[in-house]
This record gives structure tokens, sequence and C-alpha cells, in this order.
């Protein structure tokens, strides 16, 4: 347990950043299954939709250092080899 004050608010600030970071992570999950829900259904228009719109909130986690950015990059890609793969079939 934290004795010294320093470490106390230490406490309180590593909880409260691990709250918000869940809470990005989260964000991110689901708008990449939004995506993924989309590209399921087979509807192309909508995909493309919800792929522009979650392809800024996973750069801004990769640059706030929530998800890294190999990880932002390697759901970028996949996601969009997903919706290019709607138009061959």
């Amino acid at each position: 347990m934290a004795n010294t004050i320093q470490a106390k608010k230490r406490v309180r600030q590593n909880e409260h950043r691990r709250q918000n970071n869940a809470s990005q992570r989260s964000l991110v999950r689901t708008y990449i299954k939004k995506v993924v829900n989309a590209v399921k259904t087979g509807n192309r228009a909508e995909a493309e939709a919800a792929y522009n719109i979650a392809i800024p909130f996973i750069d801004r986690s990769a640059g706030k250092g929530i998800i890294h950015k190999n990880k932002a990059a390697r759901h970028k890609s996949r996601l969009l080899s997903h919706i290019r793969a709607m138009a061959t079939a």
C-alpha cells in the first residue's frame, strides 16, 4: 500500500488513466466491430462509411499510445482488404 502522499496521488492518477485507456480501447474495438459486421452483411456502402468513421479513432488511439502503431496499421489494412474483397466477390 502507498505510504507517502506522492505515492497515494500516483495510485489515484494511475487508476484514472487506466479507466480512460480501457474506455478508449473499448471504443476502438466497437468501431472495428461495426466495420466487420457491415462487411458480413455484404453492404459495401455501409462498410466503407463505418471504415471511414473508424480510421480516425484507430489513428488517435495509436497516437496516444493506447494501442501500438503497428497494431493500428494492421487493423486498418485488414479492414480495408475485407472491404476491397467485397467488390470482387
